[in-house]
């Protein structure tokens, strides 16, 4: 019998490793295609039911539902739907970059079926994106740490593969292209930085990624003035002006978009949010609304509808009443938002706490996952690959300090690397984490101060994903340094 020492165990250790690692992008990808397809098109059908989102897509994109005269309960909130009607194209206009991708996905449906939309379709598309968006990330973060490799492809299988994130895929709702597009800017921006020679095709696909972001939401549409400041610090990673001139018109492209991205917003959905931010926001439970009322400029006489939203039927004064508009909607705005929690810190910590308890479950489990022919119970969710997003739920402490702890730790890990080296790719690429950084914590800001405290853990979808990328970005450092630590005594 052979006798293996301890340095040939050590040295096959090693030969495995390696072997891995090599291939650790090709074995995500196939890893990854294996959990989607049997999450979203394998029997049951899982998606994500609708609450009334859908209607902004389908008017714009010509879709309708399935069956015209479903019952009001069963074609929202409780059941799913894999299929949809074609209909007329513009029947209203939604702006977001969302609207390209159901458009390709309903062109490429009806090749296949004429007669009804599949929504895995969409699906597909979705799932595509999602495993080149790893792929991009793990290739961008190679280094002499093999174990690292593996180790960051298991966390982002784990994290970004839960049926709390990928059911989004089998919907109309617009949280997929920001989860899968901030990670695929993420990796593509990695890879730019680590290429000793980046190509402008690659520059411009690391830009349209952004827009696609940026375009994604509403509330997504300032960061896309970060995104552009970076981008002229992408234009210092060669030195042929040709390169640089255009990542500086990438970037003034990516500037135009989002101040495009946010003044486009109907004037309808911007009194929505308005109204949900002061009644539902500012003066829910609040220790003196008329006093409140009076630092906002607001008439005392609206005191009758705080803690109201604007989708309540019988409040005292309806929403859209024609004295609204002259009493509250043109006399307020999100700057008068904003000035108001600056110069009542206590109040916005508040906020940030509630925000906090509700910002760590990434999917709403008020929102069914099953089709009714399932004969599931109305509302039933699937709990299959559901291990992060449960355990986030459960035993993640939903607390601010916590919150505020991880992304400490986070920018001192980034400020440390970016000290440690100056050249400027590395730096670069320490930059861009800085940033998702700091998108994480506006988009934990931005639902308080843009539609207060309702639907809350829906609006904080962005949060959960970048907050889940900073774990994951903090264990693979850690994980990097005791492999370094290791090498250099072997």
């Amino acid at each position: 019998m052979k006798v293996v020492v301890p340095y040939e165990r050590g040295t096959k250790a090693m030969h495995i490793l390696r072997k891995l690692s090599s291939k650790i992008e090709v074995i995500f990808v196939i890893a990854g295609a294996a959990i989607l397809i049997s999450l979203l098109f394998m029997k049951p059908f899982v998606g994500v039911a609708d609450n009334g989102d859908f209607l902004r897509i389908m008017g714009t994109m010509g879709l309708n539902y399935g069956v015209l005269d479903e019952p009001y309960e069963d074609r929202f909130f409780s059941f799913s739907h894999i299929h949809f009607s074609y209909d007329s194209f513009f029947r209203g206009f939604y702006m977001s970059s969302h609207i390209l991708l159901v458009g390709l996905a309903r062109f490429v449906g009806m090749i296949f079926n004429g007669s009804m939309f599949d929504i895995r379709v969409l699906g597909t598309m979705f799932g595509v994106l999602l495993l080149t968006a790893g792929y991009t990330i793990i290739a961008g973060s190679k280094s002499r740490s093999r174990l690292t490799s593996i180790v960051l492809a298991a966390l982002l299988l784990f994290v970004f593969f839960d049926i709390g994130y990928t059911a989004y895929f089998n919907s109309l709702f617009g949280e997929p292209v920001s989860l899968i597009f901030l990670l695929l800017t993420a990796g593509l921006g990695l890879l730019l930085a680590r290429i000793e020679h980046p190509s402008k095709t690659l520059l411009v696909l690391f830009f349209i990624s952004i827009l696609f972001l940026v375009g994604s939401k509403t509330q997504n549409a300032p960061i896309g003035v970060g995104f552009a400041l970076l981008g002229l610090r992408y234009a210092m990673l060669r030195s042929d002006n040709g390169w640089r001139k255009l990542a500086y018109i990438l970037s003034a492209v990516t500037l135009l978009g989002s101040i495009a991205m946010y003044v486009a917003a109907p004037k309808d959905f911007k009194n929505i949010n308005l109204y949900q931010t002061v009644f539902f926001g500012i003066l829910k439970d609040s220790p003196d609304v008329e006093g409140d009322l009076k630092k906002l400029g607001l008439p005392q006489h609206l005191s009758v509808l705080a803690n109201t939203n604007y989708f309540q039927g019988g409040t005292a004064i309806k929403q859209d009443a024609p004295s609204m508009t002259a009493d509250f909607y043109d006399r307020i705005s999100h700057m008068s938002v904003l000035k108001f929690y600056l110069t009542h810190p206590g109040r916005l910590i508040s906020k940030m706490e509630y925000a906090a308890e509700n910002g760590m479950m990434i999917r709403p489990y008020y929102l069914g996952s099953f089709e009714k022919s399932e004969g599931k119970q109305p509302g039933a969710i699937s709990f299959k690959y559901s291990a992060w997003s449960e355990f986030k739920k459960q035993n993640v402490p939903n607390k601010l300090w916590f919150v505020l702890t991880v992304f400490a730790v986070y920018f001192i890990i980034a400020v440390i690397e970016w000290l440690k080296r100056i050249d400027m790719r590395h730096r670069v690429a320490c930059e861009l984490f800085i940033l998702i950084g700091l998108t994480g914590l506006f988009s934990f800001l931005i639902p308080i101060l843009g539609d207060g405290q309702a639907d809350l853990g829906k609006h904080l979808f962005m949060f959960n994903v970048i907050f889940d990328a900073v774990l994951i970005a903090i264990v693979t450092w850690i994980v990097y340094q005791i492999s370094s630590v290791v090498m250099r005594r072997s």
